[in-house]
């Protein structure tokens, strides 16, 4: 299975090349149009090959991407870091402090209140 993939990478590696190759023409890629330059007086051109200025294209689309996905689930890491605290606190044998001025007002179990007035 290891060759399997070596092969079809190496394929793709062949495919990419070629496509280079087949594109490695001069391109003039400019920030504005010839008329928004004349008119403001100012313009910035860079002539690369067809090849390199697809490559970055794809690359930053890439790193984009990459930082759109880790900033979009910054919530669900968060939520995860609190579920491991909380399971080592509790594999610990330790139960979370509660706050000072809270009371519980929480309804008690039936069957914990029947036992304990067995008991009583």
């Amino acid at each position: 299975m290891k060759y399997l993939r070596y092969a079809f990478l190496a394929i793709i590696l062949l495919l990419c090349v070629t496509v280079a190759l087949a594109n490695r023409d001069p391109v003039t890629l400019a920030l504005w149009p010839d008329t928004v330059t004349a008119f403001i007086g100012f313009g910035y051109a860079l002539t690369l090959p067809l090849f390199v200025i697809v490559g970055l294209a794809v690359g930053l689309g890439l790193v984009l991407g990459l930082i759109w996905e880790w900033l979009r689930e910054r919530g669900q890491r968060v939520e995860g870091k609190k579920a491991q605290k909380e399971l080592a606190r509790v594999n610990a044998g330790t139960t979370p402090a509660a706050p000072a001025n809270t009371t519980s007002t929480a309804p008690r179990d039936q069957v914990l209140a029947i036992l304990d007035d067995k008991d009583a």
